[in-house]
């Protein structure tokens, strides 16, 4: 009786973390996207700079809530992964280093943004663009989590309809805005 009980929180729990992963994932490409859009000026006519920035921050808490869910529900299994391994690079599988770095990387961007008045502008910059590695780093973790779990193919759709928004804006804003404008995407400056 107590083998089907703890068997039980083990498939909830893992469950779970499969979920928040999900999310995680989701929101991460929602908070990239949206992150370019408010960097770029592109939707300042939506509302005001203010509240989409606010909105930004919000995506991106919402989204290390959900990481943070994600790595901890492995430290509750019944047979727990080592503390070290969760939050330590490179002391497992690297598709679970990606996901840790993926995770770090995404903190440091969160605590620069805590730390602007007390950096310069390009410093905090520096900082927070780690959030495109991340972001790159994320998207690994996720696409080798589900090719070791055999859900690929159950999961691609929804992660392929998720990251193509995110690389096309992220590749407009690299894009010098010359090119932008020869292709027609951009009206030419004043």
């Amino acid at each position: 009786m107590l083998g089907l009980a703890a068997a039980g929180h083990d498939d909830g729990v893992r469950e779970l973390s499969i979920l928040s992963a999900r999310l995680a994932y989701a929101l991460m490409c929602l908070t990239l996207t949206w992150g370019v859009l408010v960097s770029t000026g592109w939707f300042d006519r939506l509302t005001g700079r203010h509240a989409l920035r606010a909105s930004h921050q919000v995506f991106a808490t919402i989204t290390l809530a959900f990481a943070f869910v994600h790595g901890i529900g492995f430290l509750v299994l019944d047979d727990p992964l080592p503390l070290g391994h969760v939050i330590i690079p490179f002391t497992g599988p690297l598709r679970d280093t990606f996901g840790t770095l993926a995770f770090e990387g995404m903190l440091a961007a969160s605590i620069a943004v805590g730390l602007k008045r007390w950096t310069t502008y390009w410093r905090w910059l520096w900082i927070h663009r780690l959030a495109y590695p991340a972001f790159v780093l994320g998207v690994l973790h996720a696409f080798f989590q589900a090719l070791a779990r055999g859900t690929l193919s159950t999961v691609y759709l929804g992660g392929l309809t998720l990251l193509i928004p995110a690389v096309a804006v992220i590749l407009l804003r690299v894009v010098p805005p010359k090119a932008l404008e020869a292709a027609g995407l951009a009206e030419g400056g004043p």
